[in-house]
């Protein structure tokens, strides 16, 4: 189990580097055609891609860290280096969003005179479809390896969409003689940007104060009972390590069982919540009833 762990971690890389490439490929284009077509709000798109970068590094160092074996210093593992990079990222993206609400909101005061090339308009909307598919390639490999930092990468990779898409709408308004479509895109996407930082530091927080889902917990619990030999669940806590769960419960046996018995009940649950709910490691304590 260990070793999948690890396995998935690799894996998760994959999507860490592709989000790093997608940025440095689009934050180049837009900045370029934002120049070349004198649009503002498309240079802004692409430093916002640059900020990104750096977001996406800070989780693939986390991918490379969680996969740092046990030492005298973290006897547990350094699993979750992965939630620190994934709260990491909710910083720079919480960041991120209020500059874009700010600028929008002190733009509406600022009224530009020269109107961009609708050459810009077409680049961002492509940009936004670019972001839409490495978040679905992103958000699919998250769920197929139990990756936070993954998740959060692909959370952002959907903002930048968005924010790609009120680049659009901000320059085709100014080509129709609407600039406030600009400033009232850019305020929306920026409170979506913040929203879904404040999304992931909330589940990010949560793991790394022990706190856990209490539906995940019954179903654990139900799961156990259903074992033969398991008379009853006296208690029952889980933690998160990185994208691991491990569990830790006190059953309840039958009193005439001797060592062997009671043992190899316990070894039955374990494997089931293994095999069932694909939990890293189960510590199971017996008590007779």
């Amino acid at each position: 189990m260990e070793e999948q762990g690890y396995l998935d971690l690799k894996k998760g890389e994959r999507g860490a580097i592709i989000s790093i490439v997608a940025y440095i490929c689009l934050s180049i284009v837009k900045l370029a055609i934002g120049y070349m077509a004198n649009s503002e709000a498309l240079k802004a798109d692409g430093l916002n891609n640059v900020t990104d970068i750096i977001a996406s590094v800070a989780v693939l160092i986390g991918l490379k860290l969680s996969q740092r074996p046990a030492d005298d210093d973290h006897p547990y593992g350094h699993w979750k280096a992965e939630t620190v990079a994934s709260m990491v990222a909710s910083f720079i993206m919480m960041a991120v969003g209020l500059k874009v609400a700010y600028e929008a909101i002190v733009s509406i005061f600022y009224v530009q005179k020269a109107v961009p090339d609708v050459i810009s308009a077409w680049t961002g909307l492509f940009c936004a479809f670019v972001m839409y598919f490495v978040y679905r390639y992103n958000k699919r490999l998250a769920t197929e390896i139990n990756s936070q930092s993954v998740m959060a990468a692909a959370k952002d990779n959907l903002s930048d969409a968005w924010v790609s898409v009120g680049t659009f709408i901000g320059i085709i308004g100014a080509q129709f003689g609407l600039p406030w479509l600009d400033p009232l895109a850019a305020i929306i996407v920026g409170f979506l940007i913040c929203r879904t930082a404040w999304d992931i530091f909330k589940e990010t927080s949560l793991h790394l104060t022990d706190g856990f889902d209490e539906k995940q917990i019954e179903a654990y619990k139900e799961t156990i009972q259903h074992c033969t030999g398991v008379k009853g669940v006296k208690e029952i806590k889980a933690r998160n390590y990185g994208n691991n769960v491990v569990v830790d419960v006190i059953i309840l046996v039958n009193s005439t069982l001797d060592v062997k018995g009671a043992h190899d009940i316990a070894s039955k649950v374990e494997d089931e919540l293994i095999a069932s709910h694909r939990v890293y490691d189960v510590h199971v304590h017996v008590e007779p009833k």
